[in-house]
């Protein structure tokens, strides 16, 4: 199927499961029989269809194709995927709000702007370090704007304006515990991370990997200390949200900063 039918069947998807995600979460009233789990089934319709336009843009005869708008949607889906596939399970849905429209942007990015950086099909080891970079940057990119979520909460909470949509919240102990785990998990896929590239890489610090290498340690690095104060002295509302939203930044810069650079501006694969 068209690449462009595709997308123009999975924004409304995307868009549909956002709008009635917000709708709930503002106390609006959603239609009759919509409920958070026909929401969530609306959502992995979109991350199915994403699927395909992805299959048919990463994928080529020479390899994989690891270009800049490839990597955006497949980061962009990787996200959609475990936040629908949570949100079966544990009340994180409505991060939905923020995650469905960018992997909806994302999608038609790659369809609009086709990008190419060729990697070998040869390159088994090298794929499995690429897969964990994406698990990790994808659950620490849920935790930021689950930091964000929070930050709202929190702010609502001390000028003591609980209404709205807050009442639709989890507690916020529960908000930030969820946020904790979120970091747990991404942080131990991002340490694999670096261990696998420390192995299976020539040179982490080659010219073309060294801007990576650096913010992928910094970004480690901030959250092992956010981490380390959470257990330590409990670190928790402000202290735990900025910590976050930093290491999250240097991820980014990491992830997409450096094919940002080399590939759109530079002109180098």
């Amino acid at each position: 199927m068209d690449t462009l039918l595709l997308c123009l069947l999975l924004i409304p998807a995307y868009l549909a499961a956002a709008a009635l995600l917000f709708r709930r979460l503002t106390g609006g009233s959603s239609p009759p029989g919509i409920t958070k789990r026909t929401v969530l089934l609306i959502a992995l319709a979109a991350v199915a269809l994403h699927a395909v336009v992805l299959y048919q843009q990463l994928f080529t005869p020479d390899g994989i194709n690891f270009g800049f708008f490839n990597t955006l949607s497949l980061l962009t889906w990787v996200i959609a995927l475990l936040l629908v596939l949570t949100a079966f399970e544990r009340p994180v849905e409505n991060l939905g709000i923020a995650v469905f429209p960018l992997a909806a942007i994302a999608s038609v990015l790659e369809a609009i702007f086709p990008s190419t950086h060729i990697l070998s099909p040869q390159r088994n080891i090298l794929d499995v370090h690429i897969l964990i970079s994406i698990t990790a940057y994808s659950i620490l990119s849920l935790a930021a704007v689950q930091a964000i979520l929070v930050a709202i909460q929190d702010k609502h909470l001390h000028e003591k304006h609980p209404g709205g949509f807050i009442r639709a919240l989890p507690p916020l102990q529960s908000m930030e515990s969820l946020l904790f785990q979120m970091i747990g998990v991404g942080f131990v896929m991002q340490s694999l991370s670096l261990i696998s590239g420390f192995v299976y890489l020539d040179d982490m610090f080659a010219q073309h990997l060294v801007h990576k290498t650096f913010f992928s340690i910094l970004a480690w690095l901030v959250f092992a200390i956010l981490l380390w104060g959470r257990w330590k002295f409990g670190w928790r509302g402000k202290i735990a949200i900025r910590w976050t939203l930093g290491g999250f930044v240097s991820l980014l810069l990491a992830y997409l900063g450096s094919k940002l650079v080399l590939e759109l501006m530079l002109g180098q694969p």
